[in-house]
C-alpha cells in the first residue's frame, strides 16, 4: 500500500484527489492547519478513510516531523492562499504560503524523506499577460497578481530542487478547474449558486466584474488524475493541464442561466468592485505534452461542467442547505 500526503486536503482539489487515491488503494494522510473553526465539509464523506494530521506550510519543523514520521511515497502540495483578489490585500501572506511554503516542503523532503515524489500545484495565472496563445510548458511567464508571482516562485524553486538535489519533483501547470465543491468566492461557483438562488426567488441580481475575461475551464475531478499520473512517470517533468478551449465569463453566464431556464440579461449587474487591478484577459492551454507522455485528456466539457454545477446548487438551495460564505 502506497502512502500519500496531501496538503490542502480540505479544498476542492484535495477532496477529489483524496477520493481518487483511496480508490487506488492508497493510505491517504491529509495535512490540515490547526484552527478554531473546522472546515471539513468537502471531505466529510471520506473523513473516516483518511488520516488527518496537523501541519502548516508556515512552520517547517511541522513538515519535517510529518515527513519523518510517515515517510510518504508521494506528496501532493496543494495548500496555498489561492484566491487571486485576496493576494492584493494580503501579498506578504500569499508569498509566505504560496511561494515560501513550497520551499519549506521541498527542503523538508530533502532533509528527511528524499525518496518521496512531490507534486507541486502550479497555475495558469503564472502566464498572466500572455506571451503566446495557446500557452504550453515553454511559454514565458508574465504574472499579473501577487498570487501569480508567488506561483512562479513556487514553480521555479521546484525545478531548482529537482535539478540541484535530484529529487523527484514536478509541477502541474493547471488551468482553471471547477466543480460543485468550488468555493463561492470563485466566479464559476458564484455564478452557479447565484443562478440557483435567483431561480428559487431568494435574490434577483448577480453582481460580476469583467464579462469579457476569458479562461480555459475544466473539471477538477479530471485534473486530479493528471496529478497522480505525473508522479507515476519514469522521470519528473512539468506539464500543462487544460482543455484547449477558451470561454468568456459571458459564455459561462449564458450557459448557467439558460440551463435554469433564465435570461441572464435580466439579472446580471456589472460591479466595478469585482474588476481586477491588473486583468488577465485570455488563458487557454495546450495539453498535448500531457496527452502524449501521460495519456491524459479531459473528459468533462464546458457545458457539462457548468450544468453539473448549476444542478448541484439548485439541489442545495431546494434542500435549504446553508452554504458558508453565501453572501453574494
Amino acid at each position: 500500500m502506497k502512502t500519500a500526503l496531501i496538503t490542502g486536503v480540505t479544498g476542492q482539489d484535495g477532496s477529489y484527489l483524496a477520493e481518487f487515491l483511496l480508490g487506488k488503494g492508497y493510505r491517504v494522510i491529509g495535512m490540515v492547519r490547526r484552527t478554531s473553526l473546522e472546515n471539513f465539509g468537502r471531505i466529510a464523506h471520506i473523513q473516516s478513510d483518511i488520516e488527518l494530521v496537523t501541519g502548516d506550510l508556515l512552520d517547517q519543523l511541522s513538515l519535517i516531523n510529518l515527513l519523518q514520521k510517515h515517510q510518504p511515497d508521494e506528496v501532493y502540495n496543494l495548500g496555498a492562499q489561492s484566491f487571486v483578489p485576496t493576494s492584493w490585500d494580503q501579498p506578504v501572506l500569499t508569498g509566505e504560503f504560496t511561494a515560501l511554503g513550497v520551499t519549506r516542503m521541498l527542503d523538508a523532503i530533502r532533509l528527511v524523506s528524499p525518496q518521496s515524489r512531490l507534486y507541486q500545484a502550479s497555475s495558469s495565472e503564472m502566464f498572466g499577460k500572455v506571451r503566446e496563445v495557446p500557452q504550453c510548458e515553454t511559454t514565458p511567464f508574465y504574472p499579473r497578481s501577487p498570487y501569480g508571482v508567488a506561483k512562479v516562485y513556487g514553480h521555479y524553486i521546484t525545478v531548482n530542487y529537482r535539478e540541484s538535489y535530484n529529487l523527484y519533483a514536478c509541477s502541474g501547470i493547471l488551468f482553471n478547474h471547477e466543480s460543485p465543491r468550488r468555493g463561492l468566492e470563485f466566479v464559476p461557483r458564484k455564478v452557479s449558486y447565484g443562478v440557483a438562488r435567483i431561480k428559487a426567488g431568494l435574490q434577483s441580481e448577480l453582481r460580476l466584474g469583467n464579462l469579457d475575461s476569458k479562461r480555459d475551464w475544466g473539471y477538477a475531478g479530471d485534473y486530479v488524475k493528471a496529478m497522480w499520473l505525473m508522479l507515476q512517470a519514469p522521470a519528473p517533468d512539468d506539464y500543462v493541464i487544460a482543455t484547449g478551449e477558451t470561454h468568456s465569463v459571458r459564455d459561462l453566464v449564458e450557459v448557467a442561466f439558460s440551463h435554469a431556464g433564465l435570461n441572464w440579461q435580466d439579472h446580471v449587474v456589472i460591479d466595478s468592485r469585482y474588476l481586477r487591478a491588473a486583468e488577465v484577459d485570455l488563458l487557454v492551454g495546450d495539453y498535448s505534452k500531457a496527452k502524449r507522455e501521460l495519456g491524459w485528456e479531459p473528459e468533462v466539457d464546458f457545458e457539462r461542467l457548468v450544468s453539473m454545477m448549476v444542478d448541484a446548487d439548485l439541489a442545495l438551495v431546494e434542500a435549504g442547505v446553508d452554504v458558508p460564505g453565501a453572501s453574494i
